[in-house]
């Protein structure tokens, strides 16, 4: 994996690693596009906290933002989660094979 692209996943999963980021990116997916006011809503926090969210998921291009006039509306940019899920599948395989042959082995054992 190039160290370019290395680097994306690491800001993908820090963004995935906070549950209001998650909750955001749900939000999202549900709705489509969101302003920020509506991504603010369901939590009770101050508005530059939530900011501070946004720009993460920018940052690790989960959301791409859209200026319209005042407001900024946000939506889910799917193509960087499938990065990351390509990741998880990929090192689910090499997790699966280790249990099965640690269940082969520990059947083996009790023989």
């Amino acid at each position: 994996m190039a160290i370019q692209s290395q680097a994306a996943l690491d800001l993908t999963f820090h963004a995935l690693g906070d549950g209001t980021r998650r909750q955001m990116l749900a939000m999202l997916s549900e709705a489509g596009s969101l302003s920020a006011k509506d991504l603010h809503a369901p939590f009770p926090v101050a508005q530059p906290t939530i900011s501070k969210h946004i720009k993460v998921l920018e940052r690790a291009n989960l959301v791409i933002r859209k200026v319209e006039g005042r407001i900024h509306r946000f939506t889910i940019n799917a193509e960087q989660l499938k990065h990351a899920e390509q990741w998880i599948n990929k090192h689910r395989a090499l997790w699966e094979g280790a249990f099965d042959q640690l269940d082969e082995f520990l059947a083996n054992t009790d023989e």
